[in-house]
């Protein structure tokens, strides 16, 4: 973490290692998103030059809602929905538009997978579903 705080300036919340997809991902405080990716990705490139993993930012947030916009693309969706289970679990839904799907799941999963892993961390998530409106 603070090799990626002395390289980018932003200040970093928490580091991710996400041994499955291969990729760091660090959570940076509000508004230093832009500071975090540098110029031009100049940043986040000199990152993963010398960690050799795939770096990837994502803005902090208190709201849950807000959370899981800021880890997929806040353009493509439409609504985020909390839903509290019988058992006391709580679970989420993503609403994306059909065409966006692809472009928000990511190949391979990759950008879910990472909603997924904030919100357990974070929100006690359980599930977290991405949908199409009905």
């Amino acid at each position: 973490m603070s090799l990626f705080q002395n390289m980018s300036g932003a200040t970093a919340k928490d580091c991710i290692i996400d041994e499955k997809q291969g990729r760091l991902i660090f959570v940076v405080g509000r508004g230093q998103m832009g500071l975090a990716i540098g110029k031009k990705g100049a940043s986040v490139k000199n990152i993963e030059r010398a960690v050799r993993k795939p770096v990837e930012v994502v803005e902090w947030s208190d709201d849950l809602a807000e959370m899981i916009k800021n880890s997929l693309d806040p353009r493509y969706v439409q609504e985020v929905k909390v839903e509290e289970r019988l058992d006391g679990t709580k679970g989420v839904v993503v609403v994306v538009e059909q065409k966006h799907k692809g472009a928000v799941l990511g190949r391979g999963g990759r950008n879910a997978e990472k909603v997924r892993l904030l919100a357990r961390r974070y929100f006690e998530i359980t599930n977290v579903q991405i949908t199409t409106p009905l």
